[in-house]
């Protein structure tokens, strides 16, 4: 697989999905280049929202993609142990606590001992960290509704239906054991 230099120059991050297949199927001629279209497409399309949150509303509130997912998490969940918050935001148990005490010397997440199991830890949002996460997220829904205004309203339900289709099938499901 050689490129021509002045292909490559005029490549962007999401064009790069084309020139990717198109090699790559010349090269591999087994493959199949739908299946690869699609999983490079959905990988590079949720990247650059999630760069465009982090960076347009994150990032200027003073947090991080990370820090805002396992605030949410106990904004919607409620007090949760840290194990828990790991799985309900897609995140290692290591990388949590790590954040959790940045988290924890700002205010906004409060560490304790879990009832049940004295080894076990137990997060909550503070009151600063309530207020914090719910107006972030006012800012979050506002690039979401921007990103999802490309797409019809039956455009959204279809995708959206797909979407969740693959999440929930077998083989998704089986192969997203850390999550």
């Amino acid at each position: 697989m050689t490129a021509r230099p002045a292909d490559l120059e005029e490549l962007t991050y999401l064009s790069f999905v084309d020139y990717a297949v198109a090699k790559t199927a010349d090269a591999l001629p087994s493959i199949d280049p739908v299946a690869m279209r699609l999983v490079l497409t959905l990988h590079r399309v949720t990247s650059a929202l999630v760069y465009d949150l982090e960076s347009s509303v994150h990032r200027p509130n003073g947090s991080s993609w990370p820090g805002f997912r396992v605030m949410f998490a106990l904004w919607v969940a409620g007090p949760q142990e840290s194990k828990r918050v790991a799985e309900l935001s897609g995140m290692s148990r290591a990388a949590v606590s790590a954040l959790v005490k940045t988290l924890e010397r700002d205010g906004l997440v409060r560490r304790a001992q879990a009832a049940h199991d004295r080894r076990a830890v137990q997060l909550s949002l503070t009151e600063a960290g309530r207020q914090t996460i719910a107006r972030v997220f006012q800012a979050h829904n506002e690039r979401e509704q921007a990103w999802a205004s490309v797409l019809s309203e039956d455009e959204r339900a279809t995708l959206i239906g797909l979407l969740e289709k693959l999440m929930h099938s077998t083989e998704a499901t089986a192969s997203k054991k850390r999550f």
